[in-house]
């Protein structure tokens, strides 16, 4: 383990503080469900398209289906870079990357409840200043909760499908330091990587971690992965932030319609929460 050096984050965070978050959902006028989501100078546009198919392995399974697609704009970054299109695939990083926000959405969906439908997430990269990743897992929430909430709305579904909120953020070591929600140069930087993704509840559905430039022991790892939550935490609340008025018209319609009693004092809300 490294000597730590004295804290002196660009942005005069403190280690285990966010950057700026912003969070609006609603950000396109034909997506079922969509959403613009700014982690400091990060920003990722995501738009949920509900579609009446299914993949061919699930077709009368009476199951649905969400996957998730992820690109850079050309000019996201400080150099031009070619759009993937072009090379006629997605590179092995964007591939990756689009695996981990459609396991992420998947492990908070009860898919017995959209049988014979898919929800398609596209997260486009419109400036990368780190953690596009984790911006994209939580922005892709908000915009499936709109999609799902539409469907709800006009009677396609009978039921919520979300159990609780998915949120994702990354941890690292620099300069001998603990630090959350790394910017580039943090990234850049890093002795130490991760990237974590967890729900409300403080469960953790997947973890990234690379010894960039060093080994590290459990103690870090723990260490890295208690910051993560609790910054997951304070996501949650920037998507509930964005996503009320949505959902008070979903608990009107659960709660208050003929579709379902009031809950009960020991049952969990749409968040998740006792």
């Amino acid at each position: 383990m490294s000597t730590p050096q004295p804290l002196n984050r660009r942005d005069g965070r403190a280690a285990d503080a966010l950057r700026p978050i912003r969070i609006e959902a609603g950000a396109m006028k034909y997506a079922e469900g969509s959403a613009l989501v700014e982690f400091g100078d990060t920003r990722v546009l995501v738009a949920a398209s509900v579609e009446n198919r299914v993949p061919p392995f699930l077709k009368d399974s009476g199951l649905g289906w969400v996957t998730a697609e992820y690109a850079m704009l050309p000019r996201a970054t400080a150099t031009r870079a070619a759009r993937e299109v072009t090379r006629g695939r997605p590179s092995g990083r964007s591939a990756e990357i689009q695996r981990l926000i459609g396991r992420g959405l998947r492990a908070v969906v009860d898919r017995r409840a959209f049988p014979e439908r898919s929800v398609a997430i596209d997260c486009d990269v419109l400036q990368a200043d780190g953690g596009t990743r984790t911006a994209a897992v939580t922005g892709a929430y908000v915009a499936l909760a709109q999609a799902f909430a539409r469907m709800l709305l006009t009677g396609d579904v009978a039921s919520w499908p979300l159990a609780r909120p998915v949120a994702a953020v990354a941890a690292g070591i620099v300069g001998g330091r603990a630090l959350l929600d790394l910017d580039y140069d943090e990234d850049s930087a890093a002795e130490v990587d991760l990237n974590v993704v967890g729900d409300a509840a403080g469960a953790i559905i997947e973890i990234q971690g690379t010894g960039e430039a060093r080994s590290f022991d459990r103690g870090e790892l723990d260490a890295l992965v208690d910051l993560a939550l609790k910054g997951i935490g304070e996501l949650v609340e920037h998507q509930r932030a964005a996503l009320a008025p949505t959902m008070e018209e979903v608990e009107a319609v659960l709660h208050k319609g003929s579709r379902r009693p009031a809950p009960a004092k020991d049952e969990k809300d749409l968040w998740g929460a006792p």
